[in-house]
């Protein structure tokens, strides 16, 4: 075969080749944006969870009543978590929103999906913690997910430290980074902390999780908003799961207004009240 053919040949297949890869590219970002609310074409994931019945209109933030004497009215809370905190499937209304509609307060949201209390990288959420929220910033309280990402991706549980100090942790555990998310609250802006779990699913090592959290509950006197244990608040019918629930772990907008929210609130001012006193 002549160089000139060889050419032709080349040509014809590239002519093929990049239009094929093109396709693919799209259909592949097309249902990464569909399923997963992500990526270039992550509008039809917003349009498709807006259609969901558990993030209807009626179920906005904005038609919560504020609470009369608030604790934390004009108070500037800071949330940190991953995709539970940034509701991830209820068009990014999550317990920021609702703290701030239903309470008064100003919401600093740091919440990346898919991130991990152990210190594995720049997204971890120390990482986040230590880099983009300063350290001068006024945190009157700081709130933190119990992350489910740390159970999914088998991250080691570790063991609780004796100091208190943060050179006593190791970050790369889970109980070691929350340690050190407490005490670097502490250190740093002088405010309270408190957990907050998920509701119940199928997990034994998020299970372990929770029970370790309670553990270092009584070395630190940290608040932990528990909804994971109680058996009452699991016990739903399932037409109101499928309401209040994307998947497993994940709530709608009515699963953070209207199931989870009032509990972690009720939670959240006996410990409040506990700290006031």
């Amino acid at each position: 075969m002549s160089r000139t053919e060889k050419g032709s040949k080349k040509g014809k297949i590239l002519k093929i080749a990049v239009p094929t890869v093109a396709v693919l590219l799209a259909v592949q970002w097309t249902f990464i944006g569909w399923r997963y609310n992500f990526g270039p074409m992550k509008a039809l994931g917003e349009k498709r969870l807006a259609a969901m019945s558990g993030n209807a209109a009626e179920y906005d933030f904005t038609q919560l009543q504020r609470m009369d004497r608030s604790p934390l009215d004009n108070k500037t809370v800071l949330f940190l978590g991953s995709s539970v905190t940034n509701g991830a499937s209820s068009l990014h209304n999550s317990l920021p929103e609702y703290f701030s509609f239903r309470m008064g307060c100003q919401s600093i949201k740091e919440a990346v999906d898919g991130t991990t209390l152990v210190d594995n990288g720049a997204k971890s959420y120390i990482q986040r913690m230590l880099n983009n929220v300063s350290a001068s910033e006024q945190i009157d309280l700081l709130v933190c997910q119990l992350s489910t990402n740390d159970a999914s991706k088998e991250m080691p549980l570790g063991e609780l430290s004796d100091g208190k100090s943060l050179t006593d942790f190791d970050t790369g555990t889970i109980t070691g980074a929350i340690e050190y998310i407490i005490c670097y609250a502490q250190e740093t802006w002088g405010c309270p902390t408190v957990f907050y779990t998920n509701a119940r699913f199928d997990s034994e090592a998020y299970a372990a999780m929770v029970a370790r959290l309670l553990e270092i509950q009584e070395k630190w006197g940290i608040g932990v908003l528990d909804i994971w244990t109680d058996d009452v608040f699991n016990d739903i019918p399932e037409d109101k799961r499928a309401l209040y629930m994307y998947d497993k772990i994940h709530p709608t907008k009515a699963g953070y207004r209207d199931w989870w929210g009032p509990e972690l609130e009720r939670q959240l001012m006996e410990f409040l009240m506990n700290v006031e006193g």
